[in-house]
């Protein structure tokens, strides 16, 4: 039977139609890892993705891990938001689908170009390289490129690439750029003993200290902090399209096979809890604080909040005077209000504002920074003063992956639920004496605070460092979600929205 006679007799319903088969997304792809921190990922994976921005492609730019700052900088460079993915933060199965999702939420992407974090194995403690580069990299079957500072070695530069190459089978390195070169006779003997290796270089940068973004405490300066981030990008861009073959790049991304993961939902994530038909006329607003002090928040944030039913309004702790109209939620995510104490304490009438919303029983999450400025004061800097607390900056940097569970009942969950995080900080909070229920245990240790300042009999206030991602547990969305709901649906919430 031809091929014709089938579809004619389908067609007649003389026979059963076959059914389709899935298809894999076409996403060309790659990752850039090195062999540590420090070795020039964020400048090589920046500016590929703003040179092939300049050639015309549609780039979205992803970061392995829970890091908040590079994303910022991919922005810049794609004009897109910049992601996360993260195996410990959002479990293993969900990480293709959330690099599929991200590269269709925003229009159909020509090239995706995900950072890695660390070395190219470096993951987890205790942890034998999950959540590593090198686990996202085979999660998603991606190739790798490597960008190697080699400003202190020669041909020992041939033996890291080849230890990264071989050390685990399903990565594959299929690229080396050389970063922060010197002389011509430094870069051909590094070049030399490349050649061995098999893997191609595809690039070159000089030193440069010009292309680099400036550090502090915390790592990188943000780039919303920097009114020539985006002149530095854009130079950036150049560099990159100037030294690195885009060709060769684009070749080996194209050799990703396709994805048969379906793309990460957020609606089908809230499950029950989702309202994404409300018109958006009609949607709670939740503020979510922005701005120069608060750049760290995850995409899928805003994207399950709106699937929710939920409207965020995004508001600049700094210069605003009042929380957006019709405020029935508020997200304050982390960033660096230790760096913007005193503007933010000279802003007394947000203050003030968010106080008496907090008090009336406004639900509200607050993450890191968020809970700092709920303390009574940074620093000695006055802040909004709904969390009895006083916070400073101190010597010791706290970092890592954390095991948290819920204490008790809170706007974010019921007791005993069990989620997982990321802590990153250089400050301290310190209780006013007597106990406050606390708003996780982090690997049994109790942090942050779940209160109840008006006093309702359920704790509608959830402050804590801990930074989680919320596409790895909706449930945390959904319970927020119709926490909002039903504060915009009571008369109090109705009198204030006027």
């Amino acid at each position: 039977m031809t091929r014709r006679d089938s579809a004619i007799d389908t067609a007649l319903g003389r026979l059963p139609a076959e059914p389709e088969q899935p298809r894999g997304t076409v996403l060309p792809r790659l990752v850039v890892a090195a062999p540590g921190s420090g070795h020039g990922k964020t400048t090589v994976a920046t500016g590929l993705m703003a040179a092939l921005r300049a050639g015309g492609l549609e780039v979205t730019g992803f970061k392995v891990g829970p890091d908040f700052i590079d994303p910022g900088y991919h922005s810049l460079a794609t004009g897109r938001p910049g992601r996360n993915l993260d195996p410990f933060l959002c479990g293993q199965a969900r990480v293709a689908p959330l690099l599929v999702h991200g590269a269709s939420a925003d229009g159909p992407t020509d090239v995706a170009v995900l950072e890695g974090v660390m070395g190219l194995f470096d993951g987890r403690l205790g942890g034998d390289g999950f959540a590593s580069t090198a686990h996202v990299a085979t999660l998603t079957r991606t190739p790798v490129l490597i960008a190697l500072d080699v400003s202190h070695m020669t041909r020992t530069a041939a033996a890291i690439v080849h230890g990264l190459a071989t050390f685990e089978p399903g990565v594959r390195v299929a690229g080396v750029v050389l970063n922060k070169a010197a002389s011509g006779r430094h870069l051909r003997e590094v070049w030399s003993a490349l050649d061995a290796t098999g893997v191609p270089v595809l690039g070159v940068l000089p030193r440069d200290a010009g292309i680099e973004a400036p550090s502090r405490h915390l790592g990188l300066v943000p780039a919303a902090e920097r009114d020539e981030a985006a002149g530095s990008v854009e130079l950036l861009a150049q560099r990159v399209a100037e030294h690195i073959d885009l060709d060769e790049v684009l070749a080996i991304a194209r050799s990703a096979p396709d994805l048969d993961a379906p793309a990460w939902d957020a609606a089908a994530a809230l499950g029950d809890a989702a309202r994404p038909d409300v018109p958006r006329a009609s949607r709670p607003v939740v503020a979510v604080a922005g701005g120069r002090a608060f750049t760290f928040r995850y995409t899928e944030t805003d994207e399950l909040l709106r699937a929710a039913g939920l409207e965020p309004v995004v508001f600049d702790p700094l210069t605003a005077s009042s929380l957006p109209r019709g405020t029935a939620g508020l997200y304050l995510g982390g960033g660096f209000p230790e760096v913007h104490a005193e503007e933010l304490s000279a802003n007394e009438a947000l203050r003030g504002d968010i106080l008496r919303a907090v008090r009336a029983g406004l639900p509200t999450v607050a993450e890191c920074a968020g809970m700092l400025y709920l303390c009574a004061a940074v620093d000695g800097a006055a802040m909004v003063g709904a969390i009895p607390a006083v916070a400073a900056m101190g010597p010791r940097l706290t970092l890592g992956y954390r095991t948290a569970i819920a204490p008790g009942d809170s706007v974010l969950g019921v007791a005993g639920l069990r989620v997982t995080g990321h802590e990153f900080h250089r400050t301290t909070v310190t209780p006013d004496p007597g106990a406050s229920p606390a708003a996780w245990l982090l690997d049994g240790t109790p942090d942050g605070f779940a209160l109840d300042p008006a006093r309702t009999g359920r704790a509608t206030l959830h402050a804590s460092y801990l930074h989680t991602h919320w596409a790895g547990h909706p449930q945390l969305a959904a319970r927020f979600g119709q926490a909002v709901h039903a504060y915009a649906a009571a008369p109090r919430s109705r009198s204030r929205a006027s």
